[in-house]
Order: structure tokens, then sequence, then C-alpha cells
């Protein structure tokens, strides 16, 4: 009777990945960059933890350039993710409890739920890229100030400063 080997099965590592990993680090940043948080990224079991991966952020100078690349990309993601919320129509229904103890359901376009989107989007684009979101307001001046010692000779100025003294 002839044997047979045994197949060699690769044992993978219990848990999540700890050991820093450059495609692991490009795929966090491609999710990033698409609009995904960091929190529900690192849900996922193939996902190392937050905590690991912010410890990746202070120890590797590479990985820390790409991922605040990535942030930036993530803002012009969400910019064109209001678009989109804004065009696109939900129906759901509400539910409202009235005073004698009976359901009220209205069914209609979910605006409310809509506006939280866009606003939760317009605020964390406007911090990861304040020049580009931020509500900047910038004010210019143009023209000229005059006073009533506006073209006086220095002689002048001077004659009327001590004059106040």
């Amino acid at each position: 009777m002839k044997k047979t080997p045994k197949k060699t099965v690769k044992k993978l590592p219990k848990g999540r990945p700890t050991k820093y990993n450059l495609e692991l680090t490009d795929i966090i940043c491609a999710r990033i960059a698409a609009g995904e948080s960091l929190v529900s990224i690192c849900r996922t079991d193939d996902m190392p933890s937050c905590v690991t991966v912010y410890a990746w952020l202070r120890k590797h100078e590479d990985f820390l350039n790409r991922y605040a690349c990535a942030r930036e990309d993530q803002a012009d993601t969400l910019s064109d993710q209001i678009i989109d919320i804004a065009d696109t129509c939900v129906i759901g229904e509400k539910t409202k409890i009235l005073p004698d103890g009976s359901e009220e359901i209205t069914r209609g376009d979910m605006i409310e739920r809509a506006r939280l989107k866009v606003d939760a989007r317009k605020w964390v684009a406007a911090k990861l890229k304040p020049k580009k979101y931020g509500d900047k307001l910038q004010t210019e001046h143009s023209g000229e100030i005059t006073t009533k010692y506006s073209g006086l000779t220095d002689a002048e100025l001077e004659a009327e400063i001590n004059k106040h003294k």
C-alpha cells in the first residue's frame, strides 16, 4: 500500500493582521480615498484594528504620507457624494405616535435624513481640506484710506503731533 503525501496547508495567523504590510496599507488608503471611514475599514475581519493602524502611521512615514493623500482624496469623494445624495430621492416611512397612542405613518422623501448626510459630509470635507471646502471668509480692501492728515508732509505731520501733546 502506497502512502499519499499529506498536503501542506499554510496556516493563517489567528486574529487580525498586526504586521506592517505594504499591500494592506494600500488597501486601507484606497478605501479611505473612496470615502470609507477608518473605523468601518477596521471593523472588517481581515483588517488590522484602528490602534494598529495608528501605530503604523506613527512608525512608517511612507504610510503616513500616503494616508494623508488618501484623506485629501476622501474630501473630494465626500463632495461628490453630496451631489448624489441631493439628487437622489429616497422614499421612506416615518412613524409618529399620536397622543391617543395610535400610530400615524407617512411615506415620502427622506429629506431630513438626506440633509443630515449632506451636513456630515460637508463638515468632514471642510476639516480634511479646509482651503477647498472650508467656510473661509476672505476680506479684501481695494482703494485707499484717506484721513484729514493724508497728503501732509513730514514737517506738517510733526507739527500736528506737537499740537496734541
